[in-house]
Order: C-alpha cells, then structure tokens, then sequence
C-alpha cells in the first residue's frame, strides 16, 4: 500500500495538473483554432497544429493532456490522425475530442468508432465545450492518478518493478520495429547494509530516497525510466541509446550521486554513499529478449562489483 506522504504527492501533483491542462488544438482553419484558444487560454496550456502530421509529430514529443481534433483536413483528416495516435503505445490514452461543422450521424459513428472520445459540432458553443474538456481531462487525471498508485513505488515515487516490466516491453517493441538500440542501466547502491547497520533503516530509506531522486532528475529524457528494482537496485531503461551513450550516461549518474557527499563511514569504498553501475545494450530482434538485456546488464554490475564498486561495468 502507497504510505500517506506518497498519496499525498500524487494527489498534489494531480491537482496541480489539473490547474493547467494541455490541451492541444488541430486543424486546418486558423481562425477556429484562435476561437478555441480564447476559450481554453485563461486555465489551460493551448498548443496549436495547422495539420494531422503536425499533430502525431506533437504528440510523439510532448503528449498533450487532451486534444480538440477537426474531422475535415486536407492531406489527412482526423479520422486517420485519431487512428494512428491510437495505435501508438505512446499516444493511445491521450482523450481525443472531435470538432466538425458536419452534423452526420454517420460521421459521428466512424469518429467514435476511430478512437475519440467525444464528438463537438461548429460553431462551438463556449460553455458546452468548456464542460466537456473539463469532464474528459478529470477523467484522465483520475486514470493517471490510479496508474501512479498501481505502478509507483510508495518509498521513493519511482516506477516499480511492474511498471518497469511493462515498460521494457513496449520499448523492446519500438525499438525492434525500428532497429534501435536498447539500453539497460542496474545499478547498486554500494555497502548499503553496512550503511543500515550503521545509521538504522528510517535513514536508510532517507538514503534511498535521495538516490532515487537524483537518478530520476539525472535522466533527462522523456522515454528514459529509472524504476526500483528492489531493496537497493534501481534500473534505468534508456530506448533508442548506443551502449557508448548508456556508458557516458551512467559515469554522469556515479558522479551526480558522489556531489551528494551523503556520509558513509563504514563503506569499504569511500567515506560517502556510492554506486556500481552494469550497462548492457542490445538491437532488439528474434534471438533475445527483454530477460537476456538485463541478465547482461546484471552480469556487468557484478564485474563492476569485483572490480571494487564505484564504477561502471559494460
């Protein structure tokens, strides 16, 4: 069970997300998109796209919180742009809300049918438009907060293990579809049971929590997961990364932990906590799975142990 302080910081973070939701408003017509913004610019973040291509290339890098979609666009309409966000792993929970000036009961079949949410006929009345968004963003910000308490670590607010899974699957796929290089980072926190031994587990936790924070600050890509993998290992999943650029990431981590300076007087390595890091990388294809890269990256975090910790294996 989530303790009562990591309930608390989501639930903070989902009202602070619903302070100022993204909303990202696609079609061809400027002006329509300029009445949209007037409505939704006071409380929300209004991000704009004149075209379907426009709007999955938005969407691939920073997901909006919901989107107002025109049905009618030349070079693809939103039907197909709806259809392509729903088949994306990265874009199929984002709320898609249909505008149109066409009042086809058949039309408002296929755009339901297609993956959306909501059907908006033109001229937009303000009021009715406002209510709908706002009933639709609540919604996925409930889904959101549930997923975080399903799949965050209530210690340390990280992915857990079961998010970690479900995410190295998804990136397995992507970047075996799309020849890309996969990356895994295990990484352990040295001596940390001397560390409990000496301090006692409330500051143990302390310790884990600071670590965890820093990785998670320290990865500066939005696809890139750190998770806890248990008790003191935490793993990185880094999709689309050579293994020379998990490498450079993964010294970066080893210093951002020792600018911590948190004391550790009965470590056999230094005088302050410290980290062992195993890196493995691997083009996804038929003849390895997801368990072979970690079992890689464990067997380099072992070497790096021997070796005498504080150090990076690959």
């Amino acid at each position: 069970m989530p303790n009562k302080k990591s309930l608390a910081s989501l639930i903070d973070n989902l009202e602070f997300l619903a302070h100022r939701p993204r909303i990202l408003v696609v079609d061809d017509q400027v002006i329509n998109i300029q009445a949209l913004y007037q409505i939704f610019a006071k409380d929300h973040e209004v991000f704009m796209a004149t075209s379907g291509q426009n709007a999955l290339d938005f969407c691939k890098k920073t997901p909006p919180d919901l989107i107002l979609l025109d049905v009618m666009m030349p070079d693809m309409d939103g039907l197909e742009v709806c259809a392509r966000l729903k088949q994306d792993e990265y874009t199929a929970d984002i709320p898609v809300l249909f505008v149109t000036a066409q009042n086809d009961a058949n039309q408002e079949s296929r755009a339901l049918m297609a993956g959306g949410m909501d059907f908006i006929s033109k001229p937009v009345n303000p009021d009715v438009v406002r209510a709908r968004v706002r009933t639709h963003i609540t919604l996925k910000l409930q889904r959101d907060l549930l997923k975080k308490l399903v799949f965050t670590d209530p210690l340390t607010g990280l992915a857990n293990r079961r998010s970690f899974d479900q995410a190295i699957a998804k990136e397995w796929r992507h970047c075996q579809r799309n020849s890309k290089s996969l990356a895994v980072l295990m990484i352990d926190i040295d001596c940390f049971k001397q560390y409990n031994d000496t301090y006692g587990h409330q500051q143990g936790d302390t310790c884990l929590t600071v670590v965890a924070n820093c990785l998670q600050t320290s990865l500066g890509r939005p696809h890139d997961v750190v998770a806890r993998y248990g008790g003191e290992e935490f793993i990185c999943l880094m999709p689309e990364c050579e293994l020379a650029g998990a490498i450079t990431k993964a010294n970066a981590l080893l210093r951002s932990i020792t600018d911590q300076t948190i004391p550790h007087s009965t470590s056999r390595v230094s005088d302050i906590v410290t980290l062992s890091i195993g890196v493995a990388a691997v083009i996804p294809n038929e003849q390895h799975n997801t368990a072979d890269l970690i079992a890689k990256a464990d067997q380099k975090l072992y070497e790096a142990k021997q070796a005498g910790r504080n150090r990076v294996g690959a």
